[in-house]
């Protein structure tokens, strides 16, 4: 019998209001030690404490998962992890819980991925939009839902999918079974031997 990971209670994180960039970026300074991530979206800083074990388990099976599918099926990926991504023009820095370039000399990652147990704070989507992120992955109580950028300029604009389009033929329904599977060795197996069939 398999058991899913269960998430533990959402935290809030703190948010600042009306922030000029000049203004975050000191406060990014003054608040870069470890224990504390920071974001910004257009004048809104939120700053929210490091993630705790549950966390840290959903994403490290997420990416375990990924880089075995994405190994396997022959893409010429890059994990990017959490690097910061920023732009000062579009007044955004976020850091993904994982990110990817899913083809060779790309300037940004094609994918980010957020791992959710917190409630409010900034829009990560809009973040993602100014970033100009390809897809974006939401894994949330048990949950992944995919958003794929669309449309060009200032009119891109996220749709929710049901499928990936930046990982075409990866089977979603399997993918999360196994990332809410509790045994991290088992959830990798099964995986492994159903996209080895």
């Amino acid at each position: 019998m398999t058991t899913t990971l269960v998430p533990s209670q959402k935290q809030t994180p703190l948010l600042f209001e009306a922030l000029t960039w000049r203004e975050f970026k000191a406060v990014e300074q003054l608040l870069d030690r470890p224990g504390y991530r920071l974001s910004f979206l257009e004048g809104t800083l939120e700053i929210r404490q490091m993630p705790g074990e549950p966390h840290e388990t959903v994403k490290k099976r997420i990416a375990a998962l990924l880089e075995l599918y994405l190994l396997l099926r022959g893409f010429d990926f890059t994990p990017t992890g959490s690097m910061s991504l920023e732009s000062e023009s579009g007044l955004v820095k976020r850091e993904a819980d994982e990110s990817y370039k899913l083809a060779p000399g790309r300037a940004h990652p094609d994918l980010a991925i957020e791992v959710v147990f917190t409630s409010g704070g900034i829009n990560k989507l809009e973040a993602y939009r100014r970033l100009k992120i390809a897809e974006v992955w939401f894994w949330e109580d048990g949950v992944l839902e995919i958003y794929h950028l669309r449309g060009e300029g200032d009119q891109r604009r996220y749709e929710k999918l049901t499928n990936s389009e930046a990982v075409p033929g990866i089977d979603l329904e399997l993918f999360l079974r196994c990332i809410n599977m509790v045994n991290h060795v088992e959830a990798v197996k099964t995986f492994q031997q159903a996209i080895q069939k």
